[in-house]
């Protein structure tokens, strides 16, 4: 890709990858704009499309993060990247979700890919991330009280730092033509249990923390009973929990030192590094 400008806009620009995509972009030399209904550079709502167009003035490239506690979207995301190329964006990177080609019909995952695929005046790359180690240290799956309360059945998953993802992801905003339909899944180096989880956070924190293996029923209905999430997501939650469960979560792989030229990080180094999460006067 040459010419100019080289802006990407960052949507989620507030968020744990976005906010870290737009920073080493801006480290690196490359402008970036970010996009978020609070705090960013510029206000952007899915479900407003007065928002999109002067969100998108000026810029080449995209990270595309989709509406966050949804599962029907395509149609919306659709009609954005019909904008953004008129605009003039040539790349798109795409946040995805591990292993999307098993996501259930109702979840609009694969549509999206399947959208940006069907592209011929933009290029594009998709990242398949594992779950976030970030899940254990914000509010996702917490720790309150010492306990870590998730459904897991004793399954694995190769849990990766948010900034892993973020290297990868500006390394093809940086050089869109070396990574043009490129997919990437990015994970930690370990496929650890919960209770391995566990275990780490208790060691770097010198406080007890155990897991709760909760059914993944009552944990679902929970999380829509209290409001966290909305009724139709409960698809989602239940494909991503139980793909752990399975046995069918996700493994290592080598895509992050790939992409990037250095390993990812353990869940070890990234407990050492985010030790206040769990022992501030306002942790669980």
């Amino acid at each position: 890709m040459t010419g100019s400008p080289q802006t990407t806009l960052v949507l989620g620009g507030t968020g744990r990858t976005g906010s870290l995509v737009a920073k080493t972009l801006a480290e690196r030399g490359l402008s970036a704009r970010t996009a978020a209904r609070h705090g960013a550079d510029v206000l952007f709502d899915w479900d407003d499309p007065t928002t999109h167009a002067a969100a998108l003035a000026g810029v080449d490239r995209l990270y595309l993060v989709t509406p966050v506690l949804r599962v029907t979207y395509a149609d919306h995301v659709a009609a954005f990247l019909d904008l953004a190329e008129a605009a003039g964006v040539r790349h798109v990177t795409y946040l995805s979700t591990y292993r999307a080609d098993q996501a259930p019909p109702e979840v609009d995952i694969r549509a999206v890919e399947a959208d940006l695929a069907a592209r011929t005046a933009i290029t594009h790359s998709v990242l398949r991330p594992a779950w976030v180690m970030q899940n254990f240290s914000d509010a996702h799956v917490p720790v309150v009280d010492g306990v870590i309360t998730v459904p897991a059945g004793g399954g694995r998953e190769a849990f990766v730092d948010a900034a892993d993802i973020a290297a990868v992801a500006v390394e093809t905003l940086l050089a869109p033509d070396a990574h043009a339909g490129a997919q990437y899944a990015p994970t930690g180096p370990q496929a650890l249990t919960v209770d391995e989880v566990a275990d780490t956070i208790a060691v770097v924190t010198g406080r007890p923390v155990t897991h709760h293996d909760i059914d993944p029923d009552v944990w679902i209905d929970g999380a829509v009973a209290a409001g966290f999430v909305p009724a139709d997501y409960a698809v989602m939650l239940r494909w991503l929990t139980g793909s752990v469960i399975s046995g069918n979560g996700s493994t290592p792989n080598g895509d992050v030192e790939k992409v990037t030229g250095r390993p990812a990080a353990t869940f070890h180094d990234f407990a050492q590094r985010n030790v206040h999460a769990w022992t501030s006067p306002v942790a669980g």
